[in-house]
């Protein structure tokens, strides 16, 4: 069964609210089923609303300003990191890296996420805690030495 993913787990990757994504699916940009009472996305169904040139340019809007955001905040009082990774990827690849990055997600309560596949070359980038960071990109580097 191919994966799904859910309206948080959009959110999460895309960094829209759940409220802007409901309004793309009104508008028919976004489209999902519904499965059990929650809103299901096919891999499909992404890289679909994903090639929408609106979407792609409020997607390349958001990552940019995860990384000013980023940038531009001096007062902490922990330590942070943002890092960006480009990986070469097939879409069927991007489409597992985005399932691996959405899953690690769910015990990183303190760190954001961005994900994006445009021809062959998925972007991940990741800001937050920095324990919560480094034991992400570990988990990815174990991923790519098993392979």
């Amino acid at each position: 069964m191919d994966r799904t993913y859910s309206l948080n787990d959009v959110a999460m990757m895309t960094g829209f609210t759940t409220r802007t994504l409901r309004n793309y699916m009104n508008q028919e940009l976004l489209k999902g089923e519904k499965v059990r009472g929650a809103w299901q996305f096919t891999e499909e169904e992404l890289d679909c609303f994903f090639r929408e040139p609106f979407v792609k340019e409020g997607l390349r809007i958001k990552r940019s300003g995860l990384v000013f955001d980023f940038l531009s905040e001096r007062n902490r009082n922990s330590e942070r990191i943002c890092t960006v990774l480009d990986i070469p990827a097939s879409l069927q690849e991007g489409n597992r890296l985005s399932a691996f990055f959405c899953d690690l997600m769910n015990d990183a309560s303190d760190t954001v996420f961005a994900f994006d596949w445009v021809n062959g070359m998925c972007r991940v980038i990741l800001t937050g805690a920095a324990d919560q960071v480094m034991r992400i990109l570990n988990a990815y580097s174990s991923l790519k030495n098993e392979n």
